[in-house]
């Protein structure tokens, strides 16, 4: 699954996706975008966003997007924080996921 790796996210996640592609949004040079940009900008080269904006279903109108978005929501976005999220990450990752499906992660 190709995924794209939202900058409130420590970079260093990626390596703990096994078995997926994950890019970040700065590798993109995407870096400053507001959410609904990347979520355009994303379409047709990403299946999943990955974020920790626990705001984003509520900001931006998911169910016509051709991305599902999975929220990290985490005690903060530090990596050990985030890493425990990892296992169930995976699972849900492991799909299905379908377009515009928002799934959150929880401890």
């Amino acid at each position: 699954m190709r995924i794209l790796l939202d900058e409130s996210l420590p970079r260093r996640l990626k390596r703990d996706l096994l078995d997926h592609e994950v890019i970040t949004v700065p590798e993109m040079g995407w870096a400053g975008k507001a959410n609904g940009d990347l979520l355009a900008l994303a379409r047709g080269q990403f299946q999943v966003f990955l974020t920790a904006d626990q705001n984003l279903e509520y900001q931006q109108r998911l169910t016509a997007s051709d991305i599902a978005v999975v929220v990290l929501a985490a005690a903060s976005n530090r990596y050990d924080d985030l890493r425990l999220l990892v296992p169930r990450s995976l699972e849900i990752l492991a799909g299905p996921l379908s377009p515009g499906e928002v799934v959150r992660v929880t401890a």
